[in-house]
């Protein structure tokens, strides 16, 4: 079996990442190291790693900074990165390790909403699966990658935003980075709170003023303050 270092951003999403810390205890297979990167300084986040024997690091508040402070630290041989309100398949780890075996260099989880799942989520889950094989996976989706392959690539940019867009890139260019068919279940919260398809067009026009140029740190100062994070 590999080692797995698991490598989880948060800020200010404590309850969420003891339930997930507490979902990585339960696995039939358990990854050799965690690294929680918290970008508040959080006491109550410190406290939390102690509990379920998580390394915690202190970090800047940019995602990107954080996924690349915890990969510089990270010391097993494949590197798989969560958000801190992510939910899991029944073993996870297995399904990595046999996609490592065929050759793959790295991959993602299918998406799935979490319940409660209403009806646009049945809509949304397939246009998300061809979003990625066409385009880029998200952060959300579980991404994991050979160690080696990761630093050998640049690893994630030091973005607010999109700061795995050229790490997939340049990951599809230097072997197989590959779907999985075990899902990752995606809190539904934010697509609650906001509307559905207002938050999906929210996300859609991030990706596309992202894609015509608008820079992340300016795509993030611009649409926080517009709605929910």
């Amino acid at each position: 079996m590999l080692n797995f270092s698991v490598i989880i951003p948060c800020f200010h999403d404590e309850e969420k990442l003891a339930c997930l810390l507490a979902q990585l205890q339960k696995l039939p297979h358990k990854p050799w190291e965690i690294l929680v990167v918290d970008a508040a300084s959080s006491e109550s986040c410190a406290k939390i790693c102690a509990q379920f024997s998580a390394k915690w690091i202190v970090s800047e508040p940019c995602r990107g900074q954080q996924l690349l402070t915890g990969a510089a630290q990270a010391k097993g041989d494949v590197l798989w990165f969560l958000h801190a309100d992510a939910q899991l398949s029944a073993d996870p780890l297995t399904a990595m390790t046999k996609a490592i075996a065929q050759g793959a260099t790295g991959g993602y989880f299918r998406f799935r909403f979490a319940a409660p799942r209403a009806w646009p989520a049945f809509i949304l889950e397939p246009l998300i699966a061809l979003r990625c094989r066409i385009g880029v996976p998200y952060g959300d989706q579980g991404i994991f990658m050979a160690r080696s392959v990761y630093h050998q690539i640049g690893g994630h940019a030091p973005w607010p935003l999109f700061e795995e867009v050229p790490l997939v890139r340049a990951a599809r260019q230097v072997g197989k980075f590959i779907p999985l068919p075990e899902p990752i279940f995606i809190d539904p919260r934010r697509w609650q709170r906001d509307g559905w398809w207002r938050r999906t067009w929210h996300n859609r026009r991030l990706a596309l003023n992202f894609m015509c140029g608008v820079t992340p740190q300016e795509l993030a100062s611009r649409y926080h303050s517009k709605i929910g994070s």
